[in-house]
């Protein structure tokens, strides 16, 4: 029986309202972000990737960038022409994109990879909410709309509420994710912040291309859904069923143990060496890893692995 001081959670194979609301503790325990320059009420100061007052970085330089933002001092030390970015105060927005490939509907320690998906998600909403952000969310459908941005409680609820839909069961359709980024793409403006859930293999089938002029005017985070089994599996006889029929695999043999893991990890290991190089933020995530694991990736320039 459940604590009464815990906070409820489901079953691990899919995701509940009640389990995703409750993670609005796990967002409230994050550092309050800074006040603006001039302590003034409203929408506090963000980290964002915008065109502001108050420099905030430097990366290098992608075609579209405003010439007079070049960093000349960081150009002339790296040899390679770099720009600007600056401090925004206004309502920024964080817009999840959710990835409903088949694959996530599976897991084998504490919680399916899409209930993984759903939670991290829910910590990201309730960050946002509580740095007064407007939230909104979509994936890969030609018929489903978008999540509309809104803000505050009513905002982050219709958003988990799109999670907990989403997530409890493959939906029928599945247009992937390069609809779901097209579909974002007409949604972000400078300075927003793109989070996107999915699976190794859904990024991997995308071109590396699509990521700097998104990581260019926007702060991308990616979190890649694993799972124990994909990682480090059994080293013995593994039973699948394939089309009716009994699959075994012995994964004790060095080969048949190479191509699972070039199978599962090497679309993952690929993301997070590549994702760095376009200016996107990566973070591994496990199914029985805690969902708000993510976080402190946020702010940084890094790929992690939990």
């Amino acid at each position: 029986m459940r604590d009464g001081m815990s906070p409820p959670s489901g079953d691990g194979l899919k995701p509940t309202l009640a389990e995703l609301v409750a993670l609005r503790a796990t967002a409230q325990r994050r550092p309050p972000p800074r006040k603006g320059r001039h302590g003034v009420a409203g929408p506090a100061q963000s980290n964002v990737r915008g065109r502001g007052m108050e420099y905030a970085e430097s990366r290098e330089y992608v075609a579209g960038d405003d010439v007079r933002h070049i960093d000349w001092r960081l150009t002339a030390r790296s040899g390679r022409t770099h720009t600007k970015l600056f401090q925004a105060e206004r309502e920024r927005l964080s817009l999840i994109v959710a990835d409903t490939a088949p694959g996530l509907y599976f897991g084998t320690r504490v919680r399916f990879k899409s209930v993984q998906a759903a939670r991290a998600a829910a910590v990201a909403v309730w960050t946002a909410i509580r740095d007064g952000d407007r939230v909104a969310i979509l994936r890969g459908s030609h018929h489903e709309a978008p999540v509309p941005p809104a803000s505050g409680a009513r905002g982050a609820l219709r958003v988990l509420d799109a999670l907990v839909r989403w997530y409890s069961q493959p939906p029928a359709e599945d247009a992937g994710l390069a609809v779901a980024l097209d579909h974002a793409a007409r949604l972000l403006r400078p300075g927003s912040r793109l989070l996107v859930l999915a699976d190794a293999r859904s990024i991997a089938a995308l071109p590396e291309s699509r990521w700097p002029a998104l990581a260019a005017h926007h702060e991308v985070v990616v979190l890649l859904l694993t799972d124990a089994l994909e990682s480090e599996p059994p080293r013995q006889l593994l039973p699948f069923m394939a089309s009716g029929q009994r699959i075994e695999l012995d994964l004790g043999d060095g080969g048949q143990r190479q191509r699972w893991r070039d199978e599962f990890m090497g679309p993952v290991e690929r993301a997070l060496e590549s994702l760095p190089r376009r200016g996107v933020r990566v973070y591994s995530l496990q199914g029985d890893a805690p969902s708000e694991a993510w976080l402190p990736l946020l702010g940084r320039a890094q790929s992690q692995v939990a």
